[in-house]
């Protein structure tokens, strides 16, 4: 089949306004009612497509949007689970994610794949020659695989040479919209040490209400600052015909009638998806789970949506002068809401608590380290200048440090940060079964962050700031039959367990039907485990011989064996 890809711009042009004729049609044959927006706001990372409402259930049939060929197939019990990659003659790829299973060809092809490679999971790149595929055909069903949290399909448009994600609004898809932005609440933050709001060096929150057209604060205040401030909102977007949170296209935010402050979502790359972090007020979401989308760019965010007036979107006040802050924010479909609000500059001192930890600095690498700790961030890995403080509190006899507080988890990371804790105390037939946890700092919960134990120290890289400790785990994964029973199947058509592990996580899952290997499908979310009985690789009507082998992180491992009729 002959290719012709077109340059960029016939995607600017297509974004911008397209031909009468839509080029993409719908993939699928349903209302589109959206529960997830492109751009909104994940953790880490941006969405980078629509998620599109399947009823509730599984199995309607997916279609190629345009003729194209399959250029990626990828199976994974996590992610996008069953996902397709149909690359397009215009330059863009079109994906299809959560999927239930492909198409007979596309799963007979996949198939063969696992089996070869002996592995559930794969991540195929398939020859231009092999699946060619027409607009409107039909390549899957769609499902719930993966980490996906209920039956829907997820649906990109992507730049096939860069791979950055597009918003598919921009593409003229028959998805309703008439409801602007909500606005629920704004935060004003000191960004200095001489700065305060409302006589006050915390950020402080006010809530808004909507009359005469656009939104205000309760009880229309004057705000009191000073010093460098910035400005945060708290919005989501909704869709007709549903009710879930989705996220704003477009933010301005303007002081005294100029505009000091721009970003437009319509593209991003997954290399820069994670400075998400830096886009909103990472502490708040942190403390309180609210998500305030920032009108003010810090130094290291080096997302390139943004466009401000020179000042980085920060508000200077002048003294015993009124100010008046407008904020625009619009979706996808220029559905458009405002918020207006009055600050007042009052120069005051105001009460700082004193200065404590380390100065760690942006755009350098910065370490510290002690008898029992170390910790080092390389340069890029922060947004902003901060003050780094560390200290130690005793543990319970799990662990085998005390709980060493590496700052706290409301400093995010663009990086990974290597830490490592002294553990004199580990025995030496436990080092093999050392864990770094991270521990939460409210319920004390634990959950492994890897490590590895050398010359006396536990060492890990993690994105995560806060509290960890140094345990080990020697448990064994555990497996709970869910279709046989005394040697006897209770489902007709496959065999399946419930599987769980203690904290290392599941590194390999192994079946053996009569002494061959066996496809197993891993559903993390669910934790099952699954294998369909396979005519054309094993004989059946017979007395089959089988053994699951689950090996853990750690490499403790548990064997199912059994003996049954099929």
């Amino acid at each position: 089949m002959m290719r012709t890809f077109f340059t960029p711009l016939f995607l600017f042009l297509a974004m911008l306004g397209m031909a009468q004729q839509r080029y993409y049609t719908d993939p699928v044959k349903i209302p589109l009612l959206l529960s997830g927006s492109f751009a909104e706001l994940r953790s880490n990372h941006f969405h980078s497509g629509i998620d599109i409402k399947t009823q509730g259930t599984t199995g309607f049939p997916v279609y190629a949007v345009a003729d194209g060929f399959i250029s990626r197939i990828v199976v994974s019990p996590t992610g996008y689970g069953k996902a397709l990659y149909i690359s397009h003659p215009n330059g863009t790829t079109s994906v299809y994610g959560h999927l239930k299973a492909f198409s007979d060809e596309i799963e007979k092809y996949v198939k063969e794949k696992q089996y070869e490679k002996r592995s559930f999971r794969i991540d195929l790149q398939i020859p231009s020659y092999l699946f060619s595929v027409k607009q409107n055909e039909e390549i899957a069903k769609s499902g719930n695989s993966g980490s996906s949290g209920g039956p829907h399909l997820h649906f990109e448009i992507r730049d096939t040479k860069t791979e950055e994600p597009l918003n598919p609004l921009s593409f003229g898809f028959p998805v309703k919209d008439d409801i602007s932005p909500k606005i629920f609440s704004v935060l004003l933050v000191p960004l200095t040490n001489n700065s305060h709001v409302a006589y006050a060096t915390a950020p402080k929150s006010y809530p808004v209400v909507f009359y005469d057209g656009k939104y205000h604060l309760k009880n229309n205040s004057i705000i009191p600052v000073w010093g460098e401030i910035g400005v945060a909102v708290q919005s989501n977007d909704y869709f007709n015909g549903t009710y879930n949170k989705c996220g704003i296209n477009l933010l301005r935010m303007s002081f005294n009638n100029e505009d000091q402050f721009t970003f437009t979502l319509n593209r991003f790359s997954f290399g820069n998806t994670r400075y998400l972090n830096s886009h909103i007020v990472y502490d708040q979401y942190k403390t309180a789970k609210r998500r305030y989308i920032k009108t003010w760019l810090e130094p290291g965010n080096k997302l390139p949506i943004y466009t401000h007036n020179g000042s980085g979107g920060h508000i200077f006040p002048i003294h015993e002068q009124n100010g008046t802050i407008e904020i625009e924010l619009q979706d996808s479909y220029k559905n458009k809401s405002i918020l207006d609000f009055s600050i007042v500059g009052k120069k005051a001192s105001v009460q700082h608590d004193s200065i404590k930890g380390k100065l760690f600095v942006y755009n350098k690498t910065n370490t510290f380290q002690n008898d029992s700790a170390q910790i080092e961030i390389p340069a890029g890995a922060l947004y902003s200048d901060f003050r780094f403080e560390y200290r130690t509190e005793p543990t319970s006899n799990e662990f085998f440090t005390d709980y060493i507080f590496f700052h706290n988890n409301t400093v995010p990371l663009h990086k990974d940060a290597t830490i490592s804790v002294r553990t004199d105390n580990l025995p030496t037939h436990l080092q093999s079964k050392v864990i770094m946890a991270y521990v939460h700092p409210i319920t004390g919960e634990y959950s492994a962050a890897g490590g590895r134990h050398k010359n006396g120290w536990v060492t890990t890289k993690t994105r995560n700031l806060g509290v960890y400790a140094v345990t080990v785990d020697t448990i064994p994964p555990e497996i709970k039959p869910l279709s046989i029973a005394d040697n006897k199947l209770t489902e007709s058509n496959r065999i399946r367990f419930k599987i769980k592990d203690d904290l290392a996580g599941i590194k390999t899952i192994e079946g053996l039907l009569d002494g061959k290997w066996a496809l197993f499908e891993y559903d993390a979310k669910t934790a099952t485990v699954t294998h369909y009985f396979d005519n054309e690789r094993f004989k059946l009507g017979k007395n089959h011989t089988f053994k699951l082998t689950i090996l853990d992180y750690r490499d403790n491992n548990t064997v199912y064996e059994a003996h049954f009729w099929k």
